[in-house]
């Protein structure tokens, strides 16, 4: 792990066995749905927020997890899907997790352990040793890459890979976010993909302590994946630069606060696993274990 940031507090005062909210954006997901579920810790709070997917994704969740919360999202993107997941989220951390199986939920527990260690945002890295990727083309690394830097830029931080969005983090930094479910309507500023960048420029900048996470992205299992290197890197470059904007113009909106020059402590990194959905991750935490 890799420690971005920091901030005035330390890990006193933390839970010493803190509760934990999945929350897994879905559309059209069901064939890839037992995958992650065999992937996921004992004990977590599971939040399926569906689109209105039109084959079985809800009855499979349920089949799968008698305790699944589901949540139908207010509008459309990816942005709101996890703008809903949060507000219905009761853990104090809550976790980011994609549910077409690229993302590993066994890893779940080292993200955990760098926010009991306390951080307060726990930031996926496919760059760091012992992350990496099958599934990452070297069209998009490099982009992720030039797009990275310029945020590290403008922002003062030092992300490894912006454009990942396998994070998670204590369910007190959801104001630094300002990510609003909201009602019913046309698509708003946060809803799509941009999140997972507007996410992180606000965390960044928000003096919250970040550490990066050594994390493996896999190949989706199932169905075609909505991501075209060009439209979203557009995309994200237009986000960086509205967010960048913003908060030049409203240094007191949310997820604005006085810059600070990143500090680096080193941490222990994590290997990631192969994906074999019958086994979990050895000597589960207890804090993960059910009825801890």
């Amino acid at each position: 792990m890799r420690q971005l940031g920091t901030s005035g507090g330390d890990v006193l005062g933390l839970p010493a066995n803190p509760s934990i909210s999945v929350v897994i954006p879905t559309l059209n997901e069901a064939r890839n749905l037992q995958h992650v579920f065999a992937r996921l810790p004992a004990g977590v709070e599971v939040i399926i927020v569906d689109g209105r997917s039109v084959d079985d994704t809800v009855e499979t969740a349920r089949s799968l997890h008698r305790d699944v919360v589901i949540v139908h999202q207010t509008r459309r993107g990816k942005g709101n899907a996890l703008a809903c997941g949060f507000a219905a989220a009761t853990g104090d951390i809550i976790v980011m997790v994609d549910a077409d199986g690229s993302a590993d939920p066994a890893e779940i527990p080292a993200f955990v352990g760098a926010l009991v260690a306390g951080a307060d945002f726990a930031k996926g890295s496919r760059s760091l040793v012992g992350g990496g990727s099958s599934d990452l083309t070297l069209l998009r690394k490099l982009g992720n890459r030039l797009l990275s830097g310029f945020v590290n830029v403008l922002f003062n931080c030092r992300y490894t890979d912006l454009c990942y969005g396998y994070n998670a983090f204590w369910r007190r930094c959801l104001p630094a976010l300002a990510l609003e479910s909201g009602e019913p309507g046309p698509r708003r500023w946060g809803d799509g993909f941009e999140v997972e960048t507007l996410v992180n420029i606000r965390i960044a900048h928000s003096g919250l302590r970040v550490v990066e996470v050594p994390s493996y992205e896999h190949d989706r299992l199932h169905g075609v994946s909505n991501l075209n290197a060009f439209s979203d890197g557009l995309r994200v470059l237009r986000t960086i630069l509205a967010e960048w904007g913003r908060l030049r113009r409203n240094p007191a909106s949310p997820g604005r606060a006085p810059a600070r020059r990143p500090h680096f402590a080193a941490a222990a990194s994590v290997v990631h696993q192969r994906r074999v959905p019958e086994t979990r991750t050895p000597e589960e935490p207890t804090y993960l274990r059910e009825g801890a």
